[in-house]
């Protein structure tokens, strides 16, 4: 066998060029996967990360989460809250309602969304994470006063909102209290939207419909039971089956998940198209190489060789090969995932994201570049093991 596994390590050797192409199409292939997937294992595990942090709280909206579709019912009524907060389990809830408005600021008009609630609560969701760059956070007194993105503030419009600037929203005045920081990839529609207290979102909407409600639970351990009861008690109200979803950051979680599955099912289908035109050049130089080697096949045959030495010289020289293009797309695949990281990091501030590379994705890696080269080179291995010796030593 060590014989064998020299002469196929001598055969790769004289072919230097041809060989060091052939690693590179399967390096190359290899690196996309773990890459991609290692850098698709670091965004899901920053987007958890953020959620953790949130795992007391249940949000409740009226409509229907079905897989990927949303379709809203209608607003929650004041009952609806009352109620709520009579569930055992829950610490508080918080009432939130949104809508686009029509903002004007030095004479310009724009259109965007305004999201009123509880002032504690919406810190603890908005103004903690992202932080503000100018000003304070909304106070429940703060009637007349606004909080507003950083998108808002800097580019829509074709003047800079400051601190103590006014706005109008739908005709009515207001004074700008506090500008956020720049949402990262989590706190992206922070950026675009108005905060205001309940009480003057509902005045500047002109309405009592609430769209969002917000609660928190003692024990997270019963959010999911807690949860079913709050749709049960909501859909009681409104009379339909379908009225409200409450979800869970575990629920959060689990969609989320298996939206990077799909995404990383998708990348790796791309990358495999690297990976098939890699296998297509190991069969290639494979045959080549037996085409080259014919008299020397015939030669061995003659001298006592069987076709199960040959069949297996041949293999070990695609194994050896796609083990050193697995081993090397491994390490350049760590690398470029651990660039593209650190570039969306900084392309998105207050996110971060680190590429995680695990041990399963390389071993993988390597595991699948092996079965690619021994199946493409299996082919071109069985046709030279087949050959009479006779005819392979005449040829030249």
């Amino acid at each position: 066998m060590w014989d064998k596994l020299l002469m196929a390590y001598r055969s790769i050797r004289e072919r230097k060029a041809r060989s060091i192409l052939t690693v590179l199409g399967i390096a190359v292939g290899i690196a996309a996967i773990v890459s991609l997937m290692s850098v698709g294992y670091g965004m899901e595990e920053a987007i958890t990360g953020e959620l953790a942090g949130m795992a007391d709280i249940i949000q409740v909206m009226p409509g229907k989460l079905t897989g990927m579709s949303y379709v809203e019912t209608g607003g929650f009524t004041d009952r609806d809250v009352k109620d709520l907060q009579r569930i055992s389990g829950i610490k508080d809830v918080s009432a939130m309602t949104y809508d686009s408005v029509e903002v004007e600021y030095r004479n310009e008009k724009k259109t965007t969304f305004v999201l009123g609630g509880d002032t504690k609560d919406l810190e603890r969701i908005y103004a903690e994470p992202v932080g503000l760059k100018e000003g304070r956070w909304l106070r429940e007194n703060d009637y007349k006063g606004c909080v507003i993105g950083d998108y808002v503030a800097n580019d829509f419009f074709d003047e800079v909102i400051h601190v103590n600037d006014k706005l109008f929203l739908n005709g009515e005045k207001f004074v700008v209290i506090g500008v956020f920081e720049k949402g990262n990839m989590m706190y992206a529609d922070v950026d675009r939207n108005i905060f205001l207290t309940l009480r003057a979102a509902k005045e500047v909407l002109q309405t009592d419909e609430i769209k969002y409600v917000m609660v928190r639970v003692y024990d997270i351990d019963e959010a999911e039971e807690i949860a079913e009861e709050i749709e049960k008690v909501i859909n009681d109200n409104h009379g339909l089956d379908d009225f409200a979803t409450a979800m869970t950051v575990g629920s959060m979680l689990d969609q989320i998940g298996d939206i990077f599955n799909i995404i990383r099912g998708v990348l790796v289908g791309i990358a495999a198209i690297a990976l098939i035109v890699a296998s297509i050049g190991i069969m290639n130089t494979m045959l080549m190489s037996v085409m080259e080697r014919t008299h020397e096949i015939g030669v061995m045959k003659a001298i006592g060789a069987k076709s199960s030495d040959v069949l297996t010289l041949f293999l070990f020289e695609s194994s050896i090969v796609s083990l050193v293009g697995g081993v090397a797309g491994c390490l350049l695949g760590w690398g470029v995932a651990i660039a593209l990281s650190s570039a969306a990091s900084m392309m998105l501030p207050g996110m971060e994201l680190a590429a995680s590379v695990k041990p399963g994705v390389l071993l993988g890696g390597i595991a699948v570049a092996m079965i690619v080269g021994t199946l493409s080179g299996f082919y071109p291995a069985r046709k030279a093991s087949r050959m009479s010796p006779v005819e392979a030593v005449r040829y030249s």
